[in-house]
């Protein structure tokens, strides 16, 4: 299984300013090195060039990969979940270095002399393993050490409610996806990144009053 990224032509890319990827991933554990990331997906989420935000021009800009494991440790309730077979991972996964060189050359194609920065709702689990994985296996990080932007926190912010209460089930109707939550790295990515364009344009509940 190779890693794989969709024919689609991407936006012109920005001269400055930040592009996003929404990120999603699937693990068979909690942690990466003892446990494996099995498959995640980056899709383009937008551009910000600290004037304006920008969404993406055109859906079906897409980089996934499935790889192949890197331990023996694996929480079957995680499985579960994600509904990735293991053991044909093992046998047909993507060599983790050849994925994430991939991903990373796919990142710089689309950003020209912009920043890459990786969203996800929450940032905290996906972040942890895909820089983990690109500075292990592809040397560092496209999002270097601190290029990010967590959903939740923004949507804390913009609605003025603690993180505990800022969880995807508790968006308001204008902030939801239309799209499932199926636990497949690129239905959630893309989901993921219609979230967080309309976080970002949000304008608060006192404003949209």
């Amino acid at each position: 299984m190779d890693a794989t990224a969709a024919a689609s032509t991407p936006d012109i890319v920005p001269e400055a300013g930040d592009v996003y990827f929404s990120a999603d991933v699937e693990t068979d554990g909690p942690i990466p090195g003892p446990y494996s990331m099995l498959s995640f997906a980056l899709v383009p989420a937008g551009v910000f060039d600290g004037e304006s935000f920008r969404r993406p021009a055109a859906d079906g800009d897409v980089f996934y990969a499935q790889l192949r494991p890197i331990s023996e440790e694996f929480q079957p309730e995680a499985l579960a979940v994600n509904g990735l077979d293991r053991d044909v991972l093992l046998r047909e996964g993507t060599d983790p270095k050849q994925a994430m060189e991939d991903a990373a050359h796919w990142i710089s194609s689309r950003c020209g002399t912009g920043t890459p920065v990786l969203v996800a709702y929450p940032l905290s689990f996906d972040w942890s393993w895909l820089y983990w994985y690109f500075v292990r296996f592809a040397g560092s990080s496209p999002f270097r050490h601190s290029h990010c932007f967590d959903i939740k926190t923004a949507v804390a912010v913009k609605c003025g409610i603690p993180i505990a209460e800022a969880g995807r089930k508790r968006l308001p109707p204008e902030l939801q996806s239309q799209r499932a939550h199926t636990h497949h790295a690129v239905d959630d990515a893309i989901a993921q990144a219609e979230v967080f364009a309309k976080v970002f344009e949000y304008r608060g509940p006192v404003q949209n009053k």
